[in-house]
């Protein structure tokens, strides 16, 4: 360590002296300061000590530089200028250099629809930055974000606290999704014929109660329940199963597999909401907020496209 390193001397001294040095009196570099006149005094006694000369001579009621003190304040002002600059200058964000990576919370809906576009966007715009996707859910998300596993989440989500940002991306709905070529179903399905079909179902509690058991208290004829939905049209396609899905999931299927229809559900599921949550403390970081805006770029397109 540097021999000056070892002597006592804070470097907040030295704002105090060019401060007293340019106010001239204790009393207005206080105020300047938001100091008391004693805080003032003190500061400079332990610089002077420091120093080892008088930095100030009494002038009046005030005070002028002794050739120490004008010796010191030509070095000192500078350096303390080019340090606040420093420690206030926001450094310009370039998406095209920056190596971050990023943790982004998703539901499994939210990887269908937003995966894909956000990493064309990325391989364009930031083809250095990362991600790792993290899956979660209504039930896990907020203690994700709140133990800060996860830099942005898109789901579904309750209440939050006050420390997480949300927006809402679009609203959503549910559809019946099946394969025409090994079941045919009647443009209004009935409520009866619904239930009456073999059903996949997905599951959050690894059981065979979906959405639909726990809204409306009647057992589906489930054939299979899985843990997401991501996979549900590659399970229906070529099968005589029913799939009662968010319309992103049905959108994104029907363009990937054509043949593939949707109708509408017999009974209202409401609309559910798709959040972009993030953290507070996130908030002002560059990388997180190109990624935000990027995503929600991309929610406007599915929902336009979903019309």
């Amino acid at each position: 360590m540097h021999e000056n390193y070892r002597r006592d001397l804070d470097l907040n001294l030295l704002r105090v002296f060019v401060v007293v040095a340019d106010s001239g009196t204790v009393t207005k570099a206080a105020d300047r300061l938001y100091l008391t006149q004693p805080a003032i005094s003190a500061a400079l006694r332990r610089l002077t000590s420091a120093v080892g000369a008088p930095l100030f001579v009494k002038h009046g009621r005030g005070l002028v530089l002794s050739n120490q003190g004008e010796r010191l304040l030509a070095v000192a002002r500078p350096h303390l200028q080019s340090l606040v600059d420093a420690t206030l200058a926001t450094p310009p964000f370039d998406p095209a250099q920056s190596d971050r990576v990023l943790r982004l919370g998703l539901s499994d809906v939210a990887e269908v629809w937003l995966l894909p576009p956000l990493l064309r966007v990325l391989e364009q715009q930031a083809p250095r930055m990362r991600v790792i996707a993290v899956p979660v859910q209504f039930r896990n998300v907020g203690d994700a974000l709140a133990e800060r596993r996860v830099d942005v989440a898109v789901t579904v989500a309750d209440e939050m606290p006050t420390s997480v940002h949300r927006e809402l991306l679009f609203k959503g709905s549910f559809v019946c999704l099946y394969d025409p070529r090994h079941t045919k179903l009647p443009k209004r399905l009935t409520e009866r014929e619904y239930f009456a079909r073999d059903h996949v179902i997905v599951s959050y509690n690894n059981d065979m109660r979906g959405l639909i058991e726990d809204l409306f208290g009647k057992q589906r004829r489930a054939r299979i329940s899985l843990a997401t939905f991501a996979h549900v049209p590659d399970v229906i396609d070529g099968t005589a199963l029913l799939a009662t899905v968010p319309t992103s999931v049905a959108s994104h299927a029907r363009r990937v597999r054509p043949h593939l229809r949707t109708v509408a559900l017999p009974f209202s599921l409401g609309s559910t909401g798709i959040d972009m949550l993030w953290p507070a403390g996130t908030h002002d970081d560059p990388a997180c907020r190109f990624v935000r805006e990027e995503i929600a770029t991309i929610a406007d397109r599915v929902a336009r496209e979903r019309g």
